[in-house]
């Protein structure tokens, strides 16, 4: 009991004498709220937001994202890296053990500084095998601050592939959209361009017929090249945003499932939170802070330099210059030795990493503080543009709807006469460019909810973890 205590207060002592400052997190004046406020709904920050759109294609491909995106699986590689290099720091707390042997055939010189007997035998065998340990006792803490530097860098790289994670399921989900939404405008392009067709035929039977002009055929066949015109673009852009998901599924490029149109999909619900959640639940700002973490440690490491180190070492073995005499009682060798080594001069050496490193501590910190900042401003932003765009895909719905009557009057009025396929010609062209605008005014309505999700963060990313945890672990 007696040497246990002694070993407790030894133990907290040299704790006690750890080099370096003590973490501590930087104050942060967060906003109070954010400048836009919506009807508390919190606990659907911590459910698979992407759900809610109740599209069931949509669920298949995050789940196949999560498994087999490449990114993802890189992050993961690189929390590997550093959980190895974790092991490698912590086995410094702990005595080194090792084994070393050899047989040696010799010849010795007759003539070197101890010469030899005459009729002495020049050659002979040597054999040798020992057993070694070695031990460097962490006095002033360097190995504890190596290990909290990298433990941080562990919890940082952590951070990042939930980071990757954040990022991945926002992207499918807006790709998604972006692709549904695009799929319907060219569905408006080709049905407004069979409809000019259908009234370019017409109007060339009139034209035979002697009932318009040439100049009203012309613009009849203006009017059908502009939306010919826009089917090609479109159908560029689907074809480049289901390589962009394809790439995001870990895959080649192709062609990419649907489900339900954009008209179909049903907003997610806004969450609730508050500024200071965000230092919480942030995979960027928890990453960020754990670098910071990891560069104050290593000031602790650069001044643990200027304190001397101490280490014990032990040797046991046997040595023999005949193989019978090998490992046995006369051949037998230890050694026991304290060392004890330390600066005197370094003319700066040693200085400057202390520097470097309180300069990379410092770097971090403000690091950290952009990200917070730009976090804030991130969720502020998708909180208003979710508003705004609602109200604006609103609006140009609405101016849709007026353009339709507008295009089906002035249709009215030239059947009977009354006005000129100018008229008509104006309206349907304004009709057609309100609907593309309209559906991609929709669109990023839905990103900007998106956003909302990868802006705040939440639950959602832990409960995606593991969906994309099962294929390493399936390997």
């Amino acid at each position: 009991m007696r040497s246990a205590g002694v070993g407790l207060v030894a133990g907290a002592l040299l704790s006690a004498c750890a080099v370096g400052p003590d973490y501590q997190r930087p104050k942060i004046e967060s906003p109070v709220e954010w400048r836009i406020d919506y009807p508390k709904a919190a606990e659907v920050a911590n459910t698979q937001w992407w759900q809610q759109l109740g599209d069931p294609v949509l669920n298949q491909l995050i789940e196949t994202a999560l498994r087999e995106n490449l990114d993802l699986q890189a992050a993961a590689a690189r929390v590997d890296q550093f959980l190895g290099a974790l092991t490698t720091t912590r086995a410094q707390f702990f005595p080194q053990f090792g084994y070393a042997g050899e047989a040696s055939r010799n010849r010795a010189s007759q003539v070197g500084p101890t010469p030899l007997s005459p009729g002495t035998n020049t050659n002979y065998s040597l054999y040798q095998a020992n057993l070694n340990a070695s031990w460097e006792i962490d006095l002033f803490g360097r190995v504890r601050r190596q290990s909290e530097a990298v433990q941080a860098q562990v919890y940082a790289s952590e951070q990042g592939r939930r980071g990757v994670i954040l990022s991945l399921v926002t992207s499918v989900a807006n790709s998604y959209v972006t692709l549904r939404a695009l799929d319907r405008e060219l569905d408006i392009a080709r049905s407004t361009a069979r409809n000019y067709a259908d009234t370019k035929q017409l109007f060339q039977l009139r034209f035979a017929g002697g009932v318009v002009s040439e100049v009203e055929l012309s613009q009849i066949e203006s009017q059908y090249q502009t939306a010919l015109a826009a089917i090609p673009s479109l159908e560029q852009q689907i074809s480049a945003q289901e390589n962009l998901i394809a790439v995001l599924l870990g895959r080649n490029p192709g062609a990419i499932p649907r489900g339900k149109s954009i008209d179909e999909l049903i907003p997610p619900t806004i969450p609730a939170g508050l500024p200071s959640e965000l230092l919480e639940r942030r995979p960027d700002l928890l990453q960020a802070e754990q670098i910071l973490v990891a560069a104050n440690a290593n000031i602790g490491v650069a001044k643990s330099l200027y304190f001397p180190s101490i280490s014990v070492t032990g040797l046991l073995g046997s040595l023999s210059t005949a193989a019978g005499d090998f490992l046995t009682g006369p051949s037998r060798t230890w050694t026991v030795a304290a060392g004890l080594a330390g600066p005197i001069f370094t003319f700066g050496a040693i200085s400057g990493q202390v520097r470097t490193a309180e300069a990379a501590q410092q770097e971090a910190m403000f690091f950290y503080r952009s990200t917070i900042l730009n976090a804030f401003r991130e969720t502020n932003d998708a909180l208003v543009g979710s508003q705004k765009k609602r109200e604006e895909a609103d609006a140009q719905a609405r101016r849709v709807k007026a353009l339709r009557e507008y295009a089906r009057l002035s249709r009215l009025r030239f059947d009977n006469g009354t006005a000129s396929y100018i008229e008509v010609l104006y309206a349907e062209n304004e009709l057609f460019g309100a609907e593309l605008v309209a559906v991609s005014t929709l669109a990023e309505r839905y990103t900007q909810l998106i956003n909302v999700y990868k802006a705040m963060g939440g639950g959602w990313v832990d409960l995606s973890d593991p969906m994309a945890a099962s294929k390493k672990e399936g390997k």
